[in-house]
């Protein structure tokens, strides 16, 4: 018998004029109302089809967890002066950028984003897309953290400065930009930090022979992870050295990535001397007076 629809037998609703499907922003709860789905698209962040994968979806939390702690400071800087400028180093794809672009400057008519990045590629590859989504004061450079120091493409004084995932050395630069362009405020979550622990091996026999605290970095696996504790807790001290009140916190849970410490400095008014001298104290006792300059001491 025939499949088709008998006399007087009504046909029954097709599954989509049942129910219409959910929109992308409803089957995911990761995503931040209006938050753009063709931005997340180009940044790869969401497939064609509007899905997530294990890796996206890391990613997604992790920046969407690190713009709530920056959006408050960006609508400090613009109720104080009308006007508001972030500086993001090592932008990479600039996934934080676009992301802060499209949920709060996007929404206002004043404010700039510069992405600064050492691949000219990235650069070009980011100048394409803000023209594309018509992201208009998105700016570029394709310059290293130093050369920003002084580009004049990039204003003399700058609100937020940010550096997700910096590695090594790179945040250092972030933060003595941020210093330089008289920031009010830096976000910083570090990376693969290498130069203090190469420093703690050079002069390790020295330091086991003149204090038991050596032992702390004695073994290899204890020299990194110590080395790395270390180095932000002198990045904090030389933050307070210039003024800066520093929050330490978790940037998402640990289970997503083990590159998880947020530092928040903001500035509130003139150095402490004492931030200065507790920041020598730890330079000497453990045999890193090598890096004073790294450290502004």
């Amino acid at each position: 018998m025939s499949a088709s629809i008998k006399p007087n037998q009504k046909r029954q609703p097709s599954r989509a004029e049942r129910a219409p499907e959910k929109s992308i922003q409803e089957q995911l709860p990761e995503l931040r109302p209006g938050q753009s789905i063709e931005l997340l698209k180009e940044l790869h962040i969401l497939t064609r089809e509007g899905k997530l994968n294990q890796d996206t979806r890391r990613k997604l939390k992790q920046v969407n967890h690190l713009l709530q702690f920056i959006e408050p400071l960006l609508q400090e800087a613009l109720a104080a002066r009308g006007d508001v400028s972030l500086v993001d180093h090592g932008a990479g794809k600039s996934y934080l950028g676009f992301m802060l672009y499209d949920l709060f400057f996007a929404q206002r008519e004043v404010g700039w984003v510069y992405g600064v990045e050492t691949r000219a590629e990235l650069v070009e590859r980011s100048r394409a897309l803000a023209e594309r989504l018509g992201f208009d004061r998105m700016r570029f450079v394709a310059t290293t953290v130093q050369e920003a120091m002084t580009s004049e493409q990039i204003p003399a004084q700058v609100d937020v400065v940010t550096a997700l995932h910096a590695c090594d050395t790179a945040t250092d630069d972030a933060i003595a930009f941020g210093l330089a362009r008289q920031a009010r405020c830096m976000v910083l979550v570090p990376c693969c930090q290498a130069e203090v622990a190469s420093v703690l091996r050079k002069h390790k026999a020295l330091t086991l022979s003149r204090t038991p605290l050596s032992e702390i970095w004695r073994h290899p696996l204890h020299t990194r992870e110590f080395g790395s504790q270390i180095t932000n807790v002198l990045r904090c001290l030389e933050l307070e050295a210039h003024g800066y009140q520093v929050t330490v916190t978790e940037l998402v849970g640990w289970e997503h990535s083990m590159k998880n410490e947020l530092i928040l400095a903001r500035k509130v008014g003139k150095g402490k001397a004492s931030a200065r001298e507790r920041l020598q104290q730890v330079l000497d006792e453990l045999g890193l007076q090598e890096l004073q300059q790294r450290f502004g001491t």
